[in-house]
């Protein structure tokens, strides 16, 4: 019976902790330096646009998904290996 009391304090314990983080703006130590301006652009990104995957690492989805089993279409590229 200790043993099950003192596993679900320390349970809540761990999930209380877990809950409570701090959301603030992101700011450079003070000894530390932005980086550098990318090439071709005039101002430098700041916190929230680094943070941003590009589209090319979250692609949006265009199409539908198969809803039942359908016959594929020939795919053009799909060669055999050469001997």
């Amino acid at each position: 019976m200790k043993l099950s009391r003192t596993f679900l304090i320390g349970t809540f314990g761990a999930l209380a902790l877990a809950g409570c983080g701090n959301r603030a703006e992101l700011k450079l130590a003070p000894d530390q330096t932005p980086p550098p301006i990318p090439y071709g652009r005039e101002v430098q990104p700041g916190a929230d646009d680094l943070l941003k995957p590009p589209a090319q690492a979250a692609p949006a989805r265009n199409v539908e998904p198969r809803r039942r089993s359908q016959d594929r279409e020939d795919d053009p590229f799909d060669l055999p290996p050469e001997d």
